[in-house]
C-alpha cells in the first residue's frame, strides 16, 4: 500500500516519520530534548497499531474472549511506558501518569467528544443507567486511591511493612472489583465496563467507513499477531528512550516531572483511542463514545494501577498507592464534574466545553507547579 494511502487511511501513520528520527537521535546523541520529542511521537502510531491488532484478534476469538483481550491490552502502551519508568525508579512519574490518564479520558476526551458531537448533531443522548454504574465505579476507584494516601502517615512511614500491606491489599481489592465489573457486564446488558467494546467499535466502523478507511481490512490471525508483536516491541524500545530522557528534559526546560507525567505521557499512549471516541461522537454515536472514554478511565484506575503495584515488587522499586494532594484533588474534582455532566444521559457542546475548561485549568496549575 502506498504511503499516501496509509496516511489517508489513518492520519496517525504520519507519525511513523518520527521512528527513524528517534532512533538516530538516540544513537547519534542529538540531545535529550530531541530524543524525548521524537520518541514520544514515534510511540503514537505504535500504540495505535497495538489497539488495531487487539481488535483484529478479538474478531477471531469471539465476544467473551475478545472482550477480555480488549480489557487486558486496551492500555498496553501505557503499561509498557509506566513499567519502563518503574524500572528506572521514576515512581512519581508513574503515579502522575495514572492520574493524568484518568483525567484525560473523563475531561479531555469526553469534553472534546461532547463539543464536536454537539456542534455537529445538537443534543445527544446515551445510556443513563450505564453511565451511572460507571460513575459509581469511578468514585469507588478514587476512594480506593484516597484511603491509602490519607491514612498511610497515621499507619507508619512509607517504607514500613504495614503501609506496603495496605497498598497491596487495596490493589488486590481494586483488581477484584474490576473483575466482577466485567463479569456483571457479561451477564447484564447496560452494565459497567462493557464486556465487548471491540465488537461495537468494529460494527460502527463497518457501517460508517468505506473500505479505504477501515482500520484493519482483511487482517489474518497471523498478521494481527505479527503487528501486535512488532508494535509492542516498538513501544518498549521508544519507551526506554522516552523515559531515559525525562530527567535531563526536566532539568533543561524547567518543567516538572509531574507535569510530563500527568499531561504528556497519557496523551502519547492513548491518542489513537481518543480520536476514535471523538469520531464516534461526530457520527452521533455518543453512547459508544462515552463508553470508550469512561471505560478507559476505569481500566486505568481499577486494572492498570493495581497491576503496576504488583509488577513493581518484581522490579525492585515498590510502587505505593500514595498520591499527593494535587493528584487527589484533581481526581476528586474530575470525577465529580464528569458524573454531574453525564448524569442526565444527555450531552451538548456547552457541557463538553465545561469539561475542557476544568482540564485546562488543572493543566495550567500543574504546569506552574515548581520543579
Amino acid at each position: 500500500m502506498k504511503t499516501v494511502d496509509l496516511i489517508r487511511r489513518n492520519p496517525l501513520n504520519l507519525f511513523f516519520l518520527a521512528v527513524p528520527l528517534a532512533i538516530f537521535a538516540g544513537i547519534l546523541d542529538w540531545g535529550p530534548l530531541w530524543v524525548f520529542l521524537f520518541s514520544a511521537l514515534a510511540i503514537i502510531p505504535m500504540a495505535g497499531y497495538i489497539g488495531e491488532a487487539t481488535e483484529a484478534l478479538a474478531a477471531y476469538t469471539g465476544p467473551s474472549l475478545g472482550g477480555l483481550l480488549n480489557a487486558t491490552l486496551g492500555n498496553a502502551a501505557e503499561l509498557i511506558i509506566t513499567i519502563t519508568a518503574i524500572r528506572q525508579g521514576l515512581l512519581e512519574l508513574v503515579k502522575a501518569s495514572i492520574t493524568g490518564s484518568i483525567l484525560g479520558n473523563i475531561l479531555l476526551v469526553l469534553g472534546t467528544a461532547m463539543v464536536f458531537g454537539g456542534l455537529r448533531n445538537g443534543l445527544q443522548t446515551f445510556n443513563q443507567r450505564r453511565v451511572g454504574n460507571n460513575a459509581i465505579l469511578l468514585m469507588l476507584a478514587v476512594i480506593a486511591l484516597v484511603v491509602p494516601s490519607a491514612l498511610s502517615s497515621a499507619i507508619g512511614p512509607q517504607e514500613s511493612p504495614k503501609v506496603e500491606t495496605l497498598t497491596l491489599g487495596v490493589a488486590a481489592i481494586m483488581i477484584f472489583l474490576y473483575a466482577i465489573g466485567l463479569l456483571f457486564s457479561y451477564r447484564v446488558q447496560g452494565g459497567p465496563l462493557p464486556a465487548d467494546p471491540t465488537f461495537e467499535k468494529q460494527k460502527s466502523r463497518k457501517t460508517t467507513h468505506s473500505k479505504t478507511d477501515d482500520l484493519h481490512p482483511g487482517w489474518s490471525l497471523r498478521t494481527a499477531l505479527i503487528v501486535l508483536a512488532v508494535a509492542t516491541v516498538g513501544v518498549a524500545y521508544f519507551s526506554e528512550l522516552l523515559v531515559g530522557a525525562v530527567e535531563p528534559v526536566v532539568k533543561n526546560l524547567g518543567v516538572s516531572e509531574f507535569f510530563l507525567g500527568i499531561i504528556l505521557i497519557p496523551i502519547v499512549g492513548n491518542v489513537a483511542e481518543h480520536l476514535v471516541a471523538v469520531k464516534l461522537a461526530i457520527q452521533n454515536k455518543m453512547e459508544l463514545s462515552v463508553e470508550i472514554a469512561i471505560s478507559s478511565s476505569l481500566q486505568i484506575a481499577l486494572f492498570v494501577a493495581p497491576v503496576l503495584v504488583f509488577v513493581s515488587l518484581f522490579l525492585g522499586h515498590p510502587l505505593l498507592l500514595i498520591f499527593n494532594q494535587f493528584e487527589l484533588l484533581a481526581l476528586i474534582v474530575g470525577v465529580l464534574i464528569a458524573a454531574l455532566v453525564s448524569a442526565d444521559g444527555e450531552s451538548n457542546w456547552l457541557e463538553g466545553a465545561e469539561l475542557l475548561a476544568v482540564y485546562l485549568i488543572l493543566a495550567l496549575a500543574f504546569f506552574l507547579l515548581p520543579v
